[in-house]
């Protein structure tokens, strides 16, 4: 249902531009600017939170339009929107919220089924119980339930030099976009190096730090997990993979190293994969990550 306040005010806009211009205002004139500004089709407001959408320039009597589409295509900051008298115009306050709604789908859904049996994912489960408990409660998020160290003991592979895992973090949505390509990567560039690893499998509700626990129980040299990270209104889609040599319960969070930003606009996916698998190699060499890693 398209908001009748919406249409109402750029009727108005358009109105007024007619007017500052001399021109005859007409019925047919009116509507064909609404509908260029609206641009619906079928009843239905386009998609503002397509790169499509969010690369056009909405600023108006701009100096110089060529430097300022170099500078959008280098950055997703929402820059050359401008106002409308002290407020953001209506089509920018719509992508953010469209934005936020995004961003709070992440958070709240879960990661699809079908791609962890695609994957050929088994699950296991932090305490936490529910998403609400995994998004209040981010110490149970850190800790293996009972069911799921008896799964991980009988189902994975003991005292591997690394250890892959996925979880849903902050964001199921970056799982679901990006672990199909980059979980082959990773794993190819490990047997590339002739490097073993072991049982790869899924976290539902974990948090970054369960990772020193599933080390300590499988006695993995290096582990590494694949995580949702906290969307913005930049992109829900951004996953990190977070790596610690000999983790233990309790270690100093300078002995992790990380790779962020893994998504379309940041490091795509399959290079990410490629580039751990390197990375992971250099750590099991030197016997050190995070801060003594000296890269």
């Amino acid at each position: 249902m398209i908001d009748e306040r919406l249409i109402a005010s750029i009727t108005a806009e358009v109105l007024r531009q007619l007017s500052a211009a001399g021109g005859t205002v007409s019925a047919p004139a009116v509507a064909a600017k609404v509908s260029q500004r609206l641009r619906v089709e079928d009843g239905i407001l386009p998609d503002l939170t397509t790169a499509e959408s969010k690369a056009e320039i909405t600023l108006e009597h701009m100096v110089n339009r060529d430097l300022l589409e170099q500078m959008k295509r280098k950055t997703p900051a929402r820059i050359g929107i401008g106002s409308a008298g002290p407020r953001l115009k209506t089509r920018t306050y719509l992508t953010l919220r469209a934005d936020h709604a995004g961003a709070r789908d992440a958070v709240f859904r879960d990661v699809d089924e079908g791609l962890l049996r695609e994957m050929g994912l088994f699950t296991v489960q932090t305490l936490c119980t529910s998403r609400n408990e995994h998004l209040t409660r981010p110490d149970l998020g850190r800790q293996l339930s009972e069911d799921a160290k008896r799964e991980l003991r009988s189902k994975c592979q003991r005292n591997p030099q690394v250890q892959i895992y996925a979880a849903d973090g902050l964001s199921s949505q970056a799982v679901d976009v990006n672990l199909r390509d980059i979980l082959p990567a990773l794993m190819d560039g490990l047997q590339d190096y002739g490097i073993s690893t072991g049982t790869p499998f899924f976290l539902r509700f974990g948090r970054m730090p369960a990772m020193d626990e599933i080390s300590e129980l499988l006695g993995a040299e290096v582990t590494c997990v694949l995580v949702g990270e906290r969307p913005g209104l930049a992109t829900a889609n951004s996953m990190s993979a977070y790596i610690a040599y000999k983790a233990t319960v309790g270690m100093p969070e300078a002995r992790r190293t990380v790779v962020s930003n893994i998504h379309s606009g940041g490091i795509p996916a399959v290079e990410a994969g490629a580039h751990i698998a390197g990375l992971l190699k250099t750590i099991l060499e030197r016997k050190q990550s995070g801060v003594d890693l000296q890269l």
